[in-house]
């Protein structure tokens, strides 16, 4: 149980602003996550939420494919401790990663994920900024740069790090339950 209320879709009141977002997000998503529903005090701002989860992590032409930026939600959620995301991101992950161990040691010690010297430079980029954000410098950029990133997927990688410090603490902070299995199904 979230530690603020929280209106349920079959409670929102028909034709409102709020059951147009839950609308939207089932269309959208699939299923109306917890995530969306620890904002539904407030419409505009799960709308908005929504809409910057919508372009960070769809967005083909916005830098870095699918699975890097799910590699990124993993290890910065991990970093936070949030399991509400970890779970989540892990699952989307899975969709576009076979490895299922590097998926599992990912959620688990980011650190000691086998990974490839591109990714683990992206991933060390991700835990430096949500770690000491105050010591980010231009060698960190020039790093990724090393390892083929460009400046719209070091944006991207920047973008979806922050995004993530950002929503696990919405999460922690007004205590998002994970949904149990069968409702955790959504448009990936």
């Amino acid at each position: 149980m979230a530690f603020i209320d929280v209106i349920e879709p079959d409670e929102a009141e028909p034709s409102s602003e709020l059951a147009a977002f839950y609308e939207r997000v089932g269309a959208e998503r699939g299923n109306v996550a917890n995530v969306h529903r620890v904002a539904s005090l407030h419409p505009p701002l799960a709308a908005s939420h929504l809409d910057l989860y919508m372009s960070l992590m769809y967005d083909r032409e916005a830098g870095l494919d699918r699975r890097r930026r799910e590699m990124i939600a993993v290890a910065v959620s991990r970093a936070n401790d949030c399991g509400y995301c970890v779970t989540h991101h892990s699952e989307a992950l899975s969709k576009y990663e076979d490895d299922e161990a590097l998926v599992e040691t990912l959620g688990r010690e980011p650190t000691a994920a086998d990974l490839d010297p591109a990714d683990r430079a992206l991933v060390d980029f991700a835990l430096r900024l949500t770690d000491e954000p105050g010591a980010m410098a231009s060698t960190h950029a020039e790093e990724l740069r090393e390892h083929g990133f460009d400046d719209e997927d070091i944006l991207a990688a920047a973008a979806v790090t922050s995004y993530f410090n950002f929503v696990n603490r919405l999460n922690l902070g007004l205590g998002a339950e994970l949904e149990d299995d069968e409702d955790r199904e959504y448009d990936h």
